[in-house]
């Protein structure tokens, strides 16, 4: 079977260790985007191997479970915030008027289409208001300006693939990284229009991200502080804790990122406060 592209491979020169799709080939080498994580790469097509149907399958589920295990962390701490949010909300459970809550709204700009789709369905899911846009890396910091005009977010995140070379340049080389420095701008832009960091919440990074440069820049979380690879989804779990805190309590970094698959070597960040506003009276719509 040859390989070409949309086909799901591994490399031997790092024994099989991750499944990727094939992006492009050109001139005998593969371009490959990861097929849970967010690492681009390239590699000669005689170092890879198609993935068999029955190991795909048990990556998969290895996968599955980790990502069911994050939402049902995720799905905990929500029921304890929904909890104490109504009885501050009913003053002790002695007052039952209902409250209503202004929704956050997600900007969610990736550079690969298929991660968009799995992450704007886990953003339904965690019932969160996302507009989802698919960009190029190199198209995101002249993009960001006129979609924050339109949406006017409250959470950004700005990601799709990335990777570190240490044959391009030293660790701290934002050089050495395939996509850091458009990310860096996308940010630096996005903050150019709103820096206050407690009203517009900027996560940023992918894969093996530059993360000092994205945090200097204004993001408010970011990878990766390790240049370790991230989940696909990592970053809705993160925008979802602040959408889901109120605005009245700070997350710290710990908390942000205890329901994330990569934890604290993948991603970090500032303590941020939380997005959620709730009011009172919840007033139903009647018929005239």
């Amino acid at each position: 079977m040859e390989v070409t592209v949309g086909t799901l491979v591994s490399r031997k020169s790092y024994n099989h260790d991750l499944v990727f799709r094939v992006a492009l080939i050109k001139d005998g080498i593969a371009n490959l985007y990861g097929e849970a994580i967010r690492l681009e790469a390239d590699a000669p097509i005689d170092d890879l191997v198609i993935v068999e149907t029955r190991e795909l399958e048990r990556r998969r589920k290895k996968v599955k479970e980790k990502e069911e295990n994050s939402y049902r962390l995720f799905r905990q701490d929500y029921q304890l915030v929904k909890e104490k949010r109504e009885y501050h909300a009913t003053d002790g459970y002695q007052d039952y008027a209902k409250y209503f809550q202004l929704p956050t709204k997600v900007l969610h700009l990736d550079g690969d289409q298929m991660y968009l789709r799995k992450c704007i369905s886990l953003y339904q899911r965690m019932g969160l208001q996302v507009h989802g846009v698919h960009l190029n890396e190199k198209d995101m910091p002249s993009e960001i300006g006129p979609l924050i005009e339109r949406i006017q977010p409250n959470i950004i995140v700005i990601t799709g693939h990335d990777s570190f070379s240490k044959n391009k340049g030293a660790k701290e080389d934002l050089r050495a990284y395939r996509h850091s420095k458009y990310f860096v701008e996308t940010v630096r832009e996005a903050r150019r229009i709103n820096p206050h960091l407690d009203q517009m919440v900027i996560f940023a990074g992918a894969c093996q991200s530059h993360f000092e440069s994205l945090i200097r820049a204004g993001a408010n979380f970011a990878s990766s502080p390790f240049r370790i690879n991230i989940h696909a989804l990592d970053p809705v779990y993160i925008a979802a804790k602040i959408a889901y805190t109120p605005f009245m309590e700070s997350v710290s970094v710990w908390d942000a990122l205890k329901n994330t698959m990569t934890g604290e070597k993948g991603m970090g960040g500032i303590e941020t406060r939380g997005l959620l506003r709730t009011g009172m009276p919840y007033l139903e719509e009647t018929e005239e």
